[in-house]
């Protein structure tokens, strides 16, 4: 059964309107949070490579190209994981499971590097999967993901563009609902300190604390780069074992 963020994009018109959204060459996804994990992430070249919540799988052709042993991906979408298989069929060194990441069954100490974009939000209990990929991961191993940051995850948001932002109940954590392309969407707010205090209680050492902040050679638009100076939008964290 799928849980939290998967089942959403098992929605036809979500789905769809998902994949419409991500085409922009406007969206904040390929404009701020992708150039900042690849900062973040380094070479990976020879690496083995776990990608939690891996989508429609192009991530993982990237991964592939720049060199990765081996790429495991992860999705609990059948439509998500139907797009992977197809983007990524022609690579024999990926390897596609469809599940959600909450009822996987971890291998101990097998990655080299694990991944996760923009889908830990979603997890209710956080700690428990962090402790999960730690023991994933070889001796050195690192873990880098990024989430919706806990500025916009602390209040309900409607939708449509945005022109001010109003942080509420921060330190009020718990389920969040947001109506995002048509549907009512939850996720799991947690602050800043709450991420590293559960990376730190699994015995991850952080190295890295990124918060978004655009560049404007990412933007055609100058306009949509001065707005998104305005407010976080992601937070990443990278950590090793």
């Amino acid at each position: 059964m799928h849980t939290n963020g998967s089942k959403y994009y098992d929605n036809e018109e979500f789905f769809k309107n998902y994949t419409l959204k991500r085409a922009s060459l406007k969206n904040p996804n390929d404009t701020i949070e992708k150039p900042i994990f690849m900062e973040l992430m380094g070479k990976v070249s020879q690496l083995n490579v776990l990608d939690l919540g891996c989508g429609d799988g192009r991530f993982g052709v990237d991964l592939i190209n720049f060199g990765c042993k081996s790429y495991q991906g992860i999705e609990g979408s059948i439509n998500m994981y139907n797009s992977a298989l197809n983007n990524l069929e022609s690579f024999q060194t990926s390897n596609l499971v469809h599940s959600t990441i909450e009822n996987w069954n971890f291998p101990k100490g097998q990655f080299d590097l694990v991944v996760s974009r923009l889908v830990l939000h979603y997890i209710k209990d956080i700690e428990a999967i962090f402790e999960r990929i730690y023991h994933s991961l070889s001796d050195g191993g690192k873990f880098i993901f990024s989430i919706e940051h806990p500025v916009i995850t602390s209040t309900l948001q409607s939708s449509g563009k945005k022109t001010d932002w109003v942080v509420d109940n921060y330190f009020i954590r718990g389920k969040r609902e947001q109506h995002w392309l048509g549907e009512n969407v939850t996720k799991y707010h947690r602050t800043i300190e709450d991420y590293f205090h559960h990376l730190k209680a699994v015995g991850f050492n952080i190295e890295s604390l990124r918060e978004s902040e655009p560049k404007m050679d990412n933007f055609e638009n100058e306009d949509i780069f001065k707005r998104r100076l305005r407010i976080p939008l992601f937070l990443f964290f990278s950590s090793t074992k």
